[in-house]
């Protein structure tokens, strides 16, 4: 997929609802959200520049505060219009280099549900003290499921999967959506995993890492409440 500009808000938005609800698309999390208009769709000029993270946390703190999980799948997704991506590895690095612009900025303790901890398995990525489970998709990404035109990240509640796993459909959801994706790619996502098994920060820029990696990721430690113990066991299905 070569690159391209996106010029409105209301153009990327249709470029992802066309990508997701596509017959080929693996995610039926994805689906459900674009098929019952539940994404919520932001834009940016710059995905390295601080004053984009500044806007980016405000945008999801009144997220936060206005989503109901109970209602089904819904997503924060935030399309940015450049810099252009050179590699997966710039991605990824872009990628980490917000995360933690974000966290900079966000004055709430961490999620005490998940940990702070990016290595840790129970860790999940915490704005405005919600946890999140994140997808990013790029131009060069080298999973079909995670290629788009632009740099995109998209901020998935840890509390909806919490209730798929809770009404029994979510094991089902997630081996279809695995079985999906590898008739698209002709293999297994090797980056795949379930929450609490290994880190689910290895599954965040769709890169297939090496051994050893680490995620580029220090929380601050007056952020994080020392009970923290991060309990869940939802899981993540792709």
């Amino acid at each position: 997929m070569s690159h391209a500009a996106v010029s409105s808000v209301e153009e990327l938005e249709e470029l992802l609802s066309e990508r997701v609800l596509g017959p080929d698309y693996p995610c039926l999390g994805a689906k459900s959200v674009f098929r019952r208009d539940r994404a919520t769709v932001v834009l940016h000029d710059d995905m390295e520049s601080p004053e984009t993270a500044r806007h980016l946390f405000e945008q999801l703190r009144e997220y936060t505060g206005s989503v109901d999980a109970e209602e089904g799948f819904a997503s924060f997704v935030a399309g940015f219009r450049g810099p252009q991506v050179r590699d997966e590895k710039h991605f990824e690095e872009m990628l980490w280099a917000l995360l933690q612009r974000l966290h900079d900025v966000d004055e709430e303790p961490w999620a005490p549900e998940v940990s702070a901890d990016p290595s840790d398995p129970h860790f999940g990525f915490s704005v405005a003290g919600t946890p999140f489970f994140i997808v990013g998709l790029n131009p060069e990404a080298s999973r079909d499921a995670r290629r788009f035109p632009v740099p995109v990240l998209v901020f998935n509640l840890h509390e909806q999967f919490q209730a798929l796993r809770e009404s029994g459909g979510f094991e089902r959801m997630r081996d279809t959506i695995r079985r999906r994706d590898e008739d698209l790619q002709g293999t297994v996502n090797p980056m795949v995993s379930d929450y609490g098994s290994v880190s689910e920060a290895r599954q965040y820029s769709g890169r297939e890492l090496e051994e050893g990696w680490e995620p580029p990721f220090e929380p601050d430690p007056e952020a994080v409440a020392p009970d923290t113990a991060a309990t869940e066991k939802e899981g993540t299905p792709a």
